[in-house]
Formats: structure tokens, C-alpha cells, sequence
């Protein structure tokens, strides 16, 4: 895989792969992943992309191009988002998925952008629950009764959640899907439902309602902004503009709320709960049966990235029931995949991918399994077997136990364990630390007696710059300004990405001409499509980015003229990028261009000058 050191390199060098932003449909992260939904899949992409340094693998599926890029992953997003205009990607000329295509992809773009948040939540669920185990006064302190409303609070408020990521995978008002899914939380809703529990009669406009509470619910919100973005889309089309803006909110919102009250609610409630229902019964018809199945093969599952569509289920067992099995035999899958890379890391012989092993294993500890997988376990077979028997195997140990979670966990794992204890059910914590320890030692067992052939381990791959030796290295580099003008701190940038440093440290320029410069010599990272920035690798390691204006990639290259490529290498002062100010201005696009370091963690920056004017040419400041 390598060492991901220029994550906008990368995301330039993926698009680029892929076929640019003309052949991109919609693109979200998960855990782990960059999900790519695409016109079609150029030839070679597949190959070109897992090559790329920081890649693990790339995976077809679910009508997705995912690229498994790991922990780094929302850096890679948040390079890839920088330079694609979301506002102008359309499905329109995309193939028409299957619907268990589309179902998987809004399952994971709904619930990718939270799970942490949920993770969160769940294990200060569980360190509660350890606490109250050891202390049964402690549920009467209020110190338990504040930590507790707090790690129930994004599960009381999920729908709220899922209406801002469900209305950015929709493309609809975010503000809107918020308000309606707040409606369904409202308590004076809650206090209705619970009157028709009782027996009395509500209805609206003639039409009886139901009982349904919309808490921690999944479906419902799901749905709801489903129809509202059509809704919305239908309206607009219809409404004055002078008025668009003050009534699609009102007709959306009494259109949509009362329509889930009585249509959307009941029915998706209704199907998550009896899907549940369903697991639950071959859950207790076969308890080993069930566990082992999931135990074996839950990691399948994720290799073909679908495992976001179960969610629904698992939440719908704690809403019903208070407690949930599955989450407590993923576990057993989880610790497999982990023990396995592990279990690789101690018998290997190659001492070079003894660290990768150990590593990929480390990240399973937190319940993210796809660096063992594709790293290690699936990459070199036979352990990712081993991995699936010992998880069938750990699982179905633990049924005999009657093992549960008690608290959701947003990544099962080794950290979550403690949500199956249960005062209730002493048994069940028992259980999943009996089946734990069954599903490591076969694990561990079967790898050793099976073994693998030894991995080749390949040179490093493109995007890594060739090695220089440390004496030649300068250790400190002077970067002069790219450009004449007024010199911006970061911090006033209008743009979050900027503004927050996420990109790399350094320093802004609002431009007096347009010519861009190189601030120093050096290799020519990446060009990109749209021309309005440019990417440098400087003799001393340092990665530059100097990106002209603000949202300028939507203009796609209109006013802008690249002036070098990929690969060249050149000396201070050469120009790089030529731009019509004017007329960038004109189009309404802020011209302010940062100047960054994208590895500034790896370097320290020492200023020339942070305000005033500048000089094209002239120090603007150090990279040491």
C-alpha cells in the first residue's frame, strides 16, 4: 500500500483514474472507504487506482467503484471533495442500478458520516454498564444520570442524523429534512402516540394514525427525505422564484410530515421490525445455527461492502427489545480477521511485512477489519479462512451462553465486549469472552498449522518520490511568494478547508496580477483538470499546493491556463499557472490563493511576512 504523504496528490491522481470529473455520478466515504459511483469503469481503472500509493484495494460493488484507502480516509474525502463541484454531478446519465445496488449505496452514505458519533455513544454505554456492574449505588448519582442522557442522545436524535446525510445523498435542503425529521421527534408527537397506545382515537383529516414513536428509528427518516426530495424538486419546478424560498419549506413540511405519520412510517417500521423479527426467530429456533453463520461470514459481507444494509435491524432489536445478538457474534468476525493478521505477523519470515501484519491487526482492535482483509488475511488466503472458522467457531460458543449486546456499538470489536454485560444475564458477558477466546485461539491455531505462502513485497509504488539521501537533503528550504498581492492568514479564508488547516499550513494570497510562479525548485507533483492549481514536491520532502481562488474548479479550466505537467521539474520563478483575474472575478469567484505545505506535520514553517503586500519572487517563508 505505502505511505499516504500528499492526500490531495492521491485524490487528484483517483479522479484522474476514474475519468475524471466528466464520468463521476456521486461520490461519500464510509469507515474506510472512498465510494465512487460511476458512469462507467474505464479500462484498467481498477488495476491504475490499487496501484496508487495509500490504496489497499479496490473493490466493484453495490454498483460502486470503493477504494479502500483505511484510517486516511476522510483526508482522501476531504482532498477528492475540494476538487469535484458536488453541486454539478447528476445521475442522469448513469446506468440504472439494481435495487439492491442503490439500497447499499444509501445505506452506507447515510450511516457512514455518523457511525463514529454512534461508536462514541456506545462505548460510553458500555463503560457504564462496567461501572454499574461494580457499583450499584452508582445509577443514583447524578454524575451516572448526565453521562447517561449523554450517550443516549445521538440514538434519541438519530433521525435528525440521517436527515442531514440521507438530504446530501438525495440532493435536497438540508435545512428542510432536518425540520420534518425533528417534527417526527417532537415530544408532543411522542404524547399522542402514546394516547393512541391507549386505545384513543386521533386521526388527521379522517385519517386514523398510528402509534408509531420515531426515536432511534432508521426507515421512517430514510424515507421521509426520500419523498422529500422529490417533493422539493417538483415544487420548485412549479413555484414562482419570487416565492420558492418562503413556500417550498411550508408545503414540504405539511406535505411530508403527515404523510410519514400515516403512510411511511408504519410500513418501513413494520418491515425493519419483522425483518428482525425473522432473525430473531432462526435466532432462537437455532441459536448455533444463526451465530455461526454470522460469525462466518460477516467479513464476506464486507468484503463486497453491503454490510451497512443490516443496520436497520440490529437498531430495530434495541428499539423493541432493549438488546440485540448479531452485534455480539460480529464481534467473534471481527477478532477473527484481527487474530489472523496477527497470527501472520508472528509466523511470517519476511521481516518486511511483519510491521504491515502487525499494523492491519491494530486497527482491528477498533473494529475496523478492511487493512487486515485486504492487507493481509485475504491478500494472502488461506488466513482469511482461518479467520472465518475461527469466527464461526467463537460464535457459536457464545450462543450456548446466551450471549447479547446491551448497548449498540457503532464498530464491533474487541473494545465493545463490555456491552453483553447484563445483570440480568450474567451469562451473556461470560459467553463473549469465552467465545473471544475460542474464536483467537482457533484462529491462531489454524494459521499456524495451515500457514500461507510468503507475500512478495513489491517496491513502492507510483506517487512515492524517489528516496534522497539525507546528506543532500537541504534542511531548511526558503519558499518565495508565487505571486504579487495582499498576504491573508489562513484563518480568513472563506473556506473551511483552508481555514481549518485540514489541506496543510501555510499562508494566502489575495493576487494583484495573474501569473502564478514556483516558489522554489522543484518536481511537479500534480496538475489539476480544471488548471486552477498546482501541486510541488521540493527538494527537502515539503509538498506544496497553491490553489488560485475559492471554488474555482467550478469555472472548470475557463480563464485558466496551465503552463507546466505532471513530472516536469523546475527552478524558482518559472511560470506555472496563467489566469484572467478579471475575468474570474467578474464570473464571481474570490481570488484569494493559498499557498500550503500539505505535510506541514512532517515540517516546521518559519514566516518572512503574514500581512502586508508582497513581491512575486520575494521570501514569504521557511520550510525547516
Amino acid at each position: 500500500m505505502g505511505t499516504i504523504r500528499d492526500y490531495s496528490a492521491l485524490a487528484n491522481n483517483i479522479l484522474t483514474e476514474v475519468g475524471g470529473e466528466a464520468n463521476l455520478v456521486s461520490f461519500s466515504r464510509c469507515a474506510t472507504r472512498l465510494r465512487l459511483v460511476l458512469k462507467e469503469v474505464p479500462e484498467s481503472a481498477v488495476e491504475r487506482v490499487k496501484n496508487l500509493t495509500g490504496v489497499i484495494t479496490v473493490v466493484l460493488s453495490g454498483g460502486q467503484f470503493q477504494v479502500v484507502i483505511g484510517t486516511h480516509v476522510a483526508d482522501v474525502y476531504q482532498a477528492f471533495s475540494a476538487l469535484v463541484d458536488s453541486d454539478t454531478l447528476t445521475n442522469a446519465t448513469a446506468e440504472k442500478k439494481r435495487p439492491l445496488d442503490a439500497v447499499v449505496a444509501t445505506m452506507s452514505a447515510v450511516f457512514a458520516p455518523v457511525i463514529y458519533v454512534l461508536a462514541a455513544a456506545g462505548l460510553l454505554q458500555g463503560l457504564l454498564i462496567i461501572i454499574n456492574y461494580f457499583s450499584v449505588s452508582f445509577h443514583t448519582t447524578g454524575t451516572f444520570g448526565v453521562l447517561n442522557f449523554i450517550s443516549w442522545t445521538p440514538f434519541a436524535f438519530l433521525p435528525v442524523f440521517i436527515a442531514i446525510t440521507a438530504a446530501k445523498h438525495f440532493k435536497c435542503n438540508t435545512y428542510i429534512a432536518v425540520l420534518c425529521c425533528c417534527a417526527l421527534i417532537n415530544p408532543d408527537w411522542a404524547v399522542i402516540a402514546g394516547k393512541i397506545a391507549s386505545g384513543e382515537g386521533f386521526t388527521f383529516l379522517g385519517i386514523p394514525l398510528a402509534k408509531t414513536v420515531y426515536t432511534s428509528s432508521v426507515l421512517p427518516p430514510l424515507f421521509l427525505v426520500w419523498g422529500l426530495a422529490h417533493l422539493e424538486r417538483l415544487v420548485l419546478r412549479v413555484l414562482p422564484d419570487v416565492v420558492a424560498p418562503l413556500f417550498t419549506p411550508l408545503i414540504c413540511v405539511v406535505v411530508m410530515v403527515p404523510v410519514t405519520l400515516v403512510v411511511i412510517g408504519p410500513v418501513t417500521a413494520g418491515l425493519a421490525n419483522g425483518i428482525a423479527h425473522g432473525y430473531n426467530w432462526l435466532f432462537n429456533a437455532a441459536p448455533p445455527l444463526a451465530a455461526a453463520v454470522i460469525g462466518g461470514v460477516w467479513q464476506v459481507i464486507v468484503i463486497f461492502g453491503v454490510h451497512w444494509g443490516i443496520t436497520p435491524v440490529i437498531m430495530a432489536n434495541f428499539d423493541m427489545y432493549g438488546r440485540d445478538s448479531f452485534q455480539a457474534f460480529q464481534t467473534m468476525a471481527v477478532v477473527a480477521q484481527m487474530a489472523a493478521a496477527f497470527a501472520c505477523a508472528m509466523k511470517t519470515r519476511q521481516a518486511a511485512f511483519r510491521p504491515v501484519a502487525w499494523s492491519a491487526g491494530l486497527t482491528g482492535v477498533f473494529g475496523i477489519t478492511e487493512p487486515a482483509i485486504y492487507g493481509v488475511t485475504l491478500r494472502l488466503k488461506k488466513p482469511f479462512i482461518c479467520g472465518c472458522i475461527g469466527g464461526a467457531t467463537g460464535a457459536c460458543v457464545a450462543s450456548f451462553f446466551g450471549s447479547y449486546y446491551y448497548a449498540y456499538a457503532g464498530l464491533p470489536g474487541l473494545l465493545t465486549i463490555m456491552n453483553a454485560i447484563s445483570p440480568e444475564n450474567p451469562q451473556s458477558f461470560i459467553g463473549e469472552v469465552v467465545g473471544l477466546g475460542v474464536t483467537v485461539a482457533v484462529t491462531f491455531a489454524l494459521v499456524f498449522m495451515v500457514g500461507f505462502t510468503e507475500p512478495e513485497m513489491p517496491e513502492n509504488k507510483q506517487n512515492t518520490p524517489e528516496p534522497r539521501a539525507k546528506e543532500n537533503m537541504p534542511t531548511e528550504l526558503v519558499l518565495n511568494s508565487p505571486v504579487s498581492g495582499k498576504l491573508v492568514s489562513l484563518s480568513e479564508v472563506n473556506d473551511e478547508t483552508f481555514a481549518s488547516k485540514l489541506l496543510g499550513d501555510g499562508i494566502a494570497i489575495l493576487p494583484d496580477n495573474g501569473v502564478i510562479i514556483a516558489p522554489c525548485d522543484g518536481e511537479v507533483a500534480s496538475v489539476i483538470d480544471s488548471q486552477h492549481a498546482v501541486g510541488m514536491l521540493c527538494a527537502n520532502g515539503a509538498e506544496l499546493l497553491i490553489h488560485v481562488g475559492l471554488d474555482t474548479v467550478k469555472l472548470q479550466g475557463a480563464h485558466f491556463t496551465t503552463l507546466v505537467k505532471t513530472g516536469d521539474y523546475v527552478t524558482a520563478g518559472t511560470p506555472l499557472i496563467q489566469f484572467d483575474k478579471e475575468k474570474v472575478i467578474e464570473a464571481g469567484y474570490d481570488i484569494t490563493t493559498p499557498v500550503l505545505v500539505v505535510n506541514s506535520d512532517e515540517h516546521a514553517l518559519i514566516f518572512h511576512q503574514q500581512s502586508g503586500k508582497v513581491d512575486s519572487g520575494n521570501p514569504l517563508f521557511s520550510v525547516a
